[in-house]
């Protein structure tokens, strides 16, 4: 198996569940770098909340946000995005508010929500970004955003998710990174599109991909790698159409797989 580039999910995946990143996967990611492997992290975070990650690897090639609408050089650098339009989104938020659901948008900076509550308070410490208040998100969205994120219980969400895919199906691509999340994003972007401009842009083919992910918004770069890996910690649907399963985020599965099946394997 030869591997041109190597892409990875953050949160339960590469992050152990305390959102930190072992000295041990930093050093092995390093070495695929070194050995001329490309590092590619690949969140539905947006930029700015992977920075300190990305930081940290100190090797990454790119980056993908935003479960692929966007992708960025390790200087933070935007090299490809693809945006909602002002009236999609605003019929999004519009839907979101007559559900009564959390609701939030996104730009370089912060977040921007629809409610008060553990919703806006946890993800303003998972994401390390700031969040401000904006109550009517609808009338809020003034220009093209990259991602809204819908919160609510893991039962109601995968209801919503079905409703939102029979209503917008066709124009949006929608996922959810965990069971409280519902995404929207613009129709292209996914992280298996994300991956397929990476691989054009530095002239080499999915086959030579690897991926690792756990969850419904990996499921499109597991598809288009020539290696889609599942954590252990995965879905159990996700697992299910992976090509392998490693061991799970607590246990460094990312690192380890690299190391045995293909650091050891080039020596």
């Amino acid at each position: 198996m030869r591997v041109r580039a190597i892409a990875f999910d953050l949160d339960d995946t590469l992050l152990r569940d305390d959102r930190s990143v072992s000295e041990y996967t930093v050093s092995v990611l390093r070495r695929a770098a070194e050995a001329g492997i490309h590092i590619i992290p690949a969140s539905g975070r947006t930029g700015n909340s992977m920075r300190q990650y990305v930081d940290q690897l100190a090797c990454a090639s790119c980056f993908v946000c935003c479960n692929g609408a966007e992708v960025r050089t390790p200087g933070h650098e935007l090299l490809m995005q693809q945006l909602l339009p002002v009236p999609l989104a605003r019929e999004i938020a519009a839907w979101a508010e007559s559900k009564g659901i959390y609701a939030q948008t996104y730009d370089d900076v912060r977040f921007y929500f629809n409610r008060h509550g553990k919703y806006a308070e946890d993800y303003r410490i998972s994401s390390s970004l700031e969040g401000e208040y904006v109550g009517n998100l609808e009338a809020f969205m003034t220009t093209p955003t990259t991602k809204i994120l819908l919160m609510d219980e893991p039962d109601r969400i995968a209801r919503l998710l079905q409703e939102a895919r029979d209503i917008w199906g066709q124009v949006t691509s929608l996922t959810c990174s965990k069971p409280y999340f519902l995404e929207v994003n613009p129709l292209l972007a996914t992280k298996g599109n994300a991956l397929r401009w990476i691989a054009d842009h530095y002239g080499f083919t999915m086959d030579e991909f690897i991926a690792f992910g756990d969850s419904l918004n990996d499921l499109s770069m597991l598809h288009a790698a020539g290696t889609g890996v599942a954590m252990a910690n995965a879905r159990e649907d996700v697992k299910a159409q992976a090509d392998v399963v490693c061991l799970s985020n607590q246990e460094d599965g990312v690192a380890r797989y690299i190391e045995e099946n293909i650091l050891n394997a080039k020596q």
